[in-house]
């Protein structure tokens, strides 16, 4: 099949997949954007690590720090300006153990029911990441139960580098999704913050070209073939696959419908910023 009859059979096949297939992408934003804060405290492993509480806070109290000037966010391991036991063994002083582990979220959530059935990705890149072993911060995407008991969620490990996660929420609208940041490790005392590391995000507006398969910066026909040789809703994971699964655009380790329409959308013989 010549490339011709390849466009006129995806001519004809992108309505009903538009129709069966959604896609939304995310990128960090700006300190402007509805970020939300949320910390669940919990015991260290130690001492058993149970619940402890959950409960909104401030974003500049999870210490993630926005320069909208700079283009980016800064995650810092979270500090308790509180010199009591509770959080700090013996007490809050340089040098002071956290006695609790801090987990700090920093997300947005969507109105109900934008996202339903939705293949989400969250994607952006990380500058620098100079934590400890002491903590851990990640990209994430969570989808919640409409009473919040429980959720299905998606995350990676941000190091130094492009980070992308997908989830495919359910198809309920009163569930609620979120997409962010979280970093967990034991609270530190102010004085010390500085020698457990942060993480630099970019805030810049991210250049996409997804559909540009063979990185020669225009979405066109030899794209076109590319995308049609792996589009039979392959599976990324088969060892079989060729490293990197190109076509897989919306990072969700299939070749699918949900691709298709991505692709479609960019195939319009574009030039890549």
């Amino acid at each position: 099949m010549n490339v011709r009859s390849l466009q006129l059979v995806a001519a004809a096949f992108v309505a009903g997949a538009a129709l069966s297939a959604q896609a939304a992408d995310f990128s960090p934003g700006k300190s402007t954007d509805p970020w939300l804060g949320f910390m669940n405290v919990t015991e260290l492993p130690s001492n058993g690590g149970g619940y402890v509480f959950g409960s909104g806070w401030g974003v500049a109290d999870l210490r993630a720090v926005f320069n909208d000037g700079a283009s980016t966010l800064t995650l810092y391991p979270n500090n308790i300006n509180d010199p009591s036991p509770f959080w700090y063994t013996p007490e809050g002083q340089p040098g002071a153990a956290g006695n609790k582990n801090m987990d700090a979220v920093l997300y947005i959530q969507p109105a109900d029911g934008t996202l339903t059935g939705t293949t989400v990705t969250f994607k952006g890149t990380v500058v620098s990441n100079t934590l400890t072993a002491a903590h851990i911060s990640k990209a994430f995407i969570r989808d919640f139960a409409p009473d919040y008991s429980s959720f299905n969620e998606a995350a990676v490990e941000l190091t130094p580098g492009a980070f992308s996660v997908s989830l495919g929420t359910a198809p309920d609208p009163a569930r609620h999704v979120q997409y962010g940041f979280y970093t967990v490790g034991p609270c530190v005392w102010f004085t010390d913050a500085g020698l457990f590391g942060s993480v630099v995000i970019s805030t810049a507006s991210a250049s996409v070209c997804v559909g540009d398969l063979n990185n020669d910066t225009f979405v066109d026909d030899s794209d076109f073939v590319i995308f049609a040789a792996a589009y039979n809703i392959l599976d990324c994971a088969d060892p079989s696959m060729p490293a990197g699964c190109p076509a897989d655009l919306n990072k969700d380790q299939f070749v699918d419908d949900s691709d298709f329409v991505l692709f479609a959308a960019a195939y319009n013989e574009l030039i890549c910023p």
